[in-house]
């Protein structure tokens, strides 16, 4: 039986309903199950395109690579893991001293709304991400969730106009 999460921009009261890819990603999957409630900050990216994320305490049981991409798709619910060097450059936005993940390092949980993504960095190189969960959009999303047409609207609002006190919140169902 498939296991569901509810991923919801929490001040955009808009949710959807996520299935977790058990056969192809396991480990991830499992680790993130356990961590479960998980809510951060949401950030729009920079350089990847169509992403909103959070960073997170680092889940630590979480592995390296499972399913990776450096293309993710619409609806694609990636996993990265970042050393404490790789989320500490300024040029990122989070300022030294600013963010509470700068010393262990941080789990990003990101969300793909849209098309055309590309995961690469201009100081690091490629930064492939485990792909453990796909948005369940139709007839079948329950629990209040919207899919994946209202969820990219709603992103791409916070795009546009601004993601202060947004916060992206993983829940089970």
């Amino acid at each position: 039986m498939p296991r569901h999460l509810i991923l919801t921009l929490a001040t955009r009261q808009v949710s959807c309903r996520v299935r977790l890819l058990d056969d192809l990603a396991p480990a991830t999957c499992a680790a993130v199950w356990e961590a479960l409630p998980l809510a951060g900050d949401a950030y729009h990216a920079k350089f990847a395109r169509n992403e909103v994320y959070a960073l997170l305490p680092r889940i630590t049981a979480a592995p390296r690579r499972e399913n990776p991409t450096v293309t993710p798709i619409p609806g694609d619910v990636c996993l990265f893991d970042f050393e404490p060097w790789e989320i500490g450059n300024p040029a990122y936005g989070y300022a030294p001293g600013t963010t509470a993940h700068e010393a262990q390092g941080a789990t990003d949980l990101a969300l793909f709304y849209d098309r055309n993504n590309l995961l690469l960095n201009g100081d690091v190189g490629w930064v492939p991400g485990n792909v453990f969960g796909t948005v369940v959009s139709g007839p079948d999303n329950s629990a209040g969730a919207t899919g994946l047409e209202a969820m990219a609207a709603a992103c791409n609002d916070l795009w546009r106009n601004g993601f202060a006190g947004e916060r992206l919140v993983f829940e089970r169902e």
